[in-house]
């Protein structure tokens, strides 16, 4: 269902913002988004830094800089640190944030006059790389039959293609205000996927309940990516390999080798051959034997919409991708399903 918009500028005003910023280290990244939320034109009533265990003083310079910190003895994972955030933050609107972004002033302003006018449960703007911002870093997720997400966008050039409005999904949970509501329907996000993948599982979620948000192109912020470990780091490959599997445990129903193999299949083998492609081919392999490990943890049930969400989305892959031009892996994917 839609939520009634925000009706004016006035009552905008009023609206009660809380930001989570998960953090691990990376004191000069945190302290630059710090001074980016202190200078935003929507006043916010508070901003909560989870600390999963820093040793680099982060926590303690997050303190002095007025934020709320919740301190964690070690590295739980970027889920676990959202939760508690989540958790700690009032009623009104949450904005999740990774601690590797910059701001513009009006950012938060101008997502929740968006996210009102549309009556959306979340909204997120463009992202642009920070190294480079004639480049997307990502606009939003997408996920195909086989269980693999697509930033869309990621490392294509900015264009007319993704400067327009639209309904969405999957969110990354990088730069995005959410209704605190949407945590209490929903649910928080799980915690066994710990890092990665996270925000696609919590996108599905809100896909198969028919909740949506919008995806805000006017709005942009600049995103480091891959800050604290790395892109292609091997924990950060065996999480995601892990997590893949896991989306499909989780929201696949009992009979999804008969409907999804050959999908799940392609999709998973081209992703390892990517891995090893940059070296994390061992490390692809400890993540799917993790994944299987935990695939029993699940029960199956059949959900009725789910065929007609990831053919939509797999739709949208093909459709932006044949825009923009393929990638070996989308390419290679659309060629063998």
């Amino acid at each position: 269902r839609l939520l009634q918009p925000l009706v004016s500028a006035e009552e905008a005003v009023l609206v009660r913002v809380t930001a989570v910023i998960p953090n691990w280290n990376r004191q000069e990244d945190l302290a630059r988004v710090l001074g980016d939320l202190r200078a935003q034109s929507h006043r916010l009533e508070e901003v909560v830094v989870v600390d999963n265990g820093s040793t680099d003083g982060s926590a303690a310079m997050a303190e002095a800089a007025g934020a709320r910190v919740i301190r964690l003895e070690a590295n739980r994972g970027f889920a676990y640190a959202v939760n508690r955030g989540v958790e700690a933050a009032g009623p009104g609107w949450v904005a999740v944030l990774n601690n590797d972004v910059r701001l513009p002033v009006d950012w938060l302003a101008q997502l929740l006059a968006a996210a009102g006018r549309e009556g959306a449960w979340f909204a997120s703007g463009k992202l642009l790389s920070a190294a480079d911002p004639t480049k997307i870093d990502g606009a939003f997720d997408l996920l195909c039959r086989g269980g693999c997400a697509w930033r869309a966008g990621s490392q294509r050039l900015d264009s007319e293609v993704w400067s327009t409005p639209a309904k969405i999904h999957f969110v990354p949970f990088t730069a995005a205000i959410f209704r605190r509501e949407l945590f209490e329907r929903i649910g928080l996000l799980d915690e066994d996927f710990e890092s990665y993948l996270e925000d696609v599982d919590f996108g599905l979620r809100c896909a198969l309940q028919g909740l949506s948000g919008i995806y805000v192109p006017q709005v942009t912020a600049r995103h480091v990516g891959s800050a604290t470990l790395g892109r292609w780091n091997p924990d950060t490959v065996r999480r995601i390999a892990r997590n893949q599997l896991l989306l499909v445990a989780k929201h696949y129903p009992p009979d999804w080798p008969r409907r999804y193999l050959r999908q799940v299949l392609v999709a998973q083998l081209l992703w390892g051959a990517v891995a090893a492609r940059h070296g994390t081919f061992l490390a692809w392999v400890r993540g799917k034997r993790e994944g299987l490990k935990l695939f029993g943890r699940y029960a199956r049930v059949a959900q009725p919409d789910l065929e007609r969400i990831l053919l939509r989305a797999e739709e949208q892959i093909r459709r932006l991708q044949e825009e923009t031009g393929y990638d070996l892996y989308w390419r290679l994917y659309f060629a063998m399903i």
